[in-house]
């Protein structure tokens, strides 16, 4: 089974004195050139002109220092990308406190989409940045299109021929879409809100709910050692985890399965 993951805007610091990128040694290497040239151009960007990297960036004035820090992107100390996300659903993930067989299933099977390294594994070792995938850079132009080539070349063997849990963002799911048989063993997962209004049941999407929903379903899959096979496999998985799942198969082939995962509190 491979986890696809959106990424957090937030991030933790580098280390100091620790070794810096090695973007050589990074999962999926057939992305490396693209990887380099995302990375060239950020950082020259942001060394060179602050006040236009704010803006492509999109970035408040308090978040102008996050310019500063792409500049030294490439002697800043690397962590592994597990420890630089951060936010809701990597706090309800709680990678550092998964058991040791865990965080090895976790190493293999999670991969997280970013806007400057396309995709990387937990274990990779990567600095602090800024750069979602709805930036638009000078030269490259909008990262998100930018992606889908390099990503249509790697991503179908990095697939392998188990399923693809696919818990991105609508950003970061554009960057590859899967196709063909792959789509048809991917399942994508929406999370919702169930409350009583009135005596009548009401559904809603809440963003909070959503992360927090699938960062503690992806932890449980993980400590339970589950990696199923199939979308039908994972949503018999879930249910024995006690989660709530409406299933609907693809009407067509060449699509994906998608799971609704209701929640009625946090």
């Amino acid at each position: 089974m491979l986890t696809l993951l959106p990424p957090s805007e937030g991030k933790a610091d580098g280390q100091d004195g620790t070794a810096p990128l090695d973007v050589a040694a990074l999962s999926l290497p057939g992305l490396a050139p693209a990887r380099e040239a995302v990375l060239t151009e950020l950082v020259e960007l942001c060394a060179a002109d602050a006040g236009k990297a704010q803006e492509v960036l999109g970035l408040s004035e308090g978040l102008k220092g996050e310019v500063a820090k792409n500049a030294g992107l490439r002697t800043a100390g690397a962590r592994p990308a597990g420890e630089i996300y951060t936010g809701v659903l990597y706090d309800a993930l709680g990678l550092a406190t998964l058991d040791a067989k865990a965080r090895q299933l976790a190493a293999r099977s999670l991969l997280v989409f970013s806007g400057l390294w396309g995709a990387v594994g937990i274990a990779d070792r990567i600095p602090s940045y800024r750069c979602s995938m709805g930036v638009k850079l000078p030269g490259l132009g909008a990262l998100g299109a930018y992606w889908r080539g390099p990503m249509a070349e790697v991503m179908p063997a990095a697939a392998g021929d188990g399923l693809v849990l696919d818990l991105r963002s609508s950003a970061y799911a554009a960057a590859w879409k899967p196709k063909g048989e792959v789509a048809e063993r991917t399942a994508t997962v929406r999370v919702l809100q169930s409350k009583i209004v009135n005596g009548v049941e009401k559904r809603s999407v809440v963003s909070h709910f959503n992360k927090a929903t699938k960062g503690r379903m992806v932890r449980d899959l993980l400590s339970a050692g589950l990696a199923p096979a199939t979308p039908e496999e994972l949503v018999e998985a879930l249910r024995g985890l006690d989660y709530a799942v409406e299933a609907q198969a693809p009407a067509k082939a060449g699509k994906p399965w998608s799971l609704d995962v209701i929640v009625t509190e946090l």
